[in-house]
């Protein structure tokens, strides 16, 4: 009776061993850690989203094959924001409240960050700012501030850029070009600060919208003012106007810009001067790399064969914010030693030194101070061909 009753129980226990594996497989899928990313991933500025994206993913991969964090490995979670601050703030709380994200990344678009910004900081989950340099993202005013960025500010890319110029140029009068929308603003008031505190007038602030296509009238105006050197605020569109209305003018102005040109397909809509363009930029993968630099690099080409130059990935900016941003929000997780929002925004004030892409960071972000980048972290760029190098490459 012993034999048969134990035969009797055997199908039992494999329907229950194979019940329980049916059961716990759907809880393993869904025990990753989920986090979210709302960038342009169409449109003009698609390949900064492409950037973020791989920065990200990379680093990710290198996490997860590690084991995770918390013994649980992550997932990306994308949405397009298609550079609209509208579609961004519903894309945001689409990946917080439905897809249970514990912290998401933004993309390129200051206006799109900043309509975010808000929400993050309400809603208690923290926002990593990989590109959007908009002063007032990080420096919001919040009493609990849940915005953290690995990537420029305009205060300072402001004072880089004037410190620049005039070293490289000779600037003595310096004239403004600057996209219509907040993050015109912010530099406007930057550039002009910096320009104040070296004694140098400026000639003139000029804006212009997304969708003009000449920007001579603008430009005259600046000519006639005295302007020695021109100083660039716009995203790839706008900016390759900019550079195009130039050469119709004839007018063979030095023009030190934002990064906001690096986005996309700069080289290709704004001519063979677009080349000419100087621009601030946090990494570059021409030349010699770091040990670091090195490793991301071959990661790169090995998850995307499409990689053949150094032209396929640029820019090389959203790769390198990206992947350092990641690393960081993976160290703040396991000193937290839980996704918790709360928790986690207190853990990267806590953050010990990290051997990032960038830069090794020591106290990557500090109470006042949610700034991973200052201004000694900045280098100056231009393209060569489709790809981006220092300047003097």
């Amino acid at each position: 009776m012993g034999i048969f009753a134990s035969a009797l129980r055997l199908p039992r226990l494999a329907a229950a061993i194979g019940l329980a594996v049916t059961l716990a497989a759907p809880a393993r899928a869904q025990d990753t850690i989920k986090v979210g990313l709302v960038a342009a991933l169409s449109g003009q500025s698609a390949k900064s989203g492409e950037a973020i994206t791989r920065g990200l993913q990379v680093a990710i991969d290198e996490i997860n094959a590690k084991g995770g964090v918390l013994g649980r490995t992550f997932e990306l979670v994308r949405r397009d924001d298609e550079s609209n601050p509208a579609k961004g703030l519903l894309a945001a709380r689409e990946l917080v409240q439905k897809e249970k994200v514990v912290a998401f990344f933004g993309g390129i678009d200051t206006p799109v960050s900043l309509a975010v910004v808000p929400f993050a900081n309400s809603s208690k989950v923290p926002f990593i700012a990989v590109w959007a340099a908009g002063t007032g993202i990080t420096r919001n005013g919040a009493e609990e501030n849940y915005v953290f960025r690995v990537s420029a500010v305009d205060e300072l890319v402001d004072e880089a850029m004037i410190d620049f110029a005039v070293k490289i140029h000779g600037t003595k009068k310096p004239g403004l070009m600057l996209i219509n929308n907040p993050w015109g603003e912010s530099n406007e008031a930057g550039l002009k600060k910096a320009a104040g505190a070296k004694g140098l007038p400026v000639a003139g602030a000029e804006k212009f919208d997304n969708a003009d296509v000449d920007m001579v009238p603008q430009l005259t105006r600046l000519k006639e003012a005295g302007a020695d050197t021109l100083f660039l605020v716009a995203n790839v569109q706008p900016a390759a106007q900019v550079v195009k209305s130039l050469d119709r003018m004839g007018w063979n102005v030095p023009v030190v810009s934002h990064w906001g040109p690096a986005g996309g397909r700069f080289i290709e809509l704004g001519g063979p001067s677009a080349e000419k363009v100087d621009m601030v930029q946090t990494y570059s993968f021409s030349g010699k790399l770091s040990p670091k630099g090195e490793q991301v690099l071959a990661a790169l080409k090995a998850k995307y064969p499409e990689i053949k130059t150094l032209a396929d990935v640029t820019p090389a900016v959203g790769i390198a914010n990206a992947y350092d941003a990641m690393n960081l929000l993976a160290l703040a997780i396991a000193k937290a030693g839980t996704t918790d929002g709360p928790a986690l925004r207190k853990a990267f004030y806590e953050i010990g030194p990290y051997v990032g892409l960038i830069k090794t960071y020591e106290t990557p972000f500090s109470v006042g101070n949610n700034d991973a980048l200052g201004k000694g972290d900045y280098i100056f760029t231009h393209f060569k061909g489709a790809e981006i190098v220092p300047v003097g490459q």
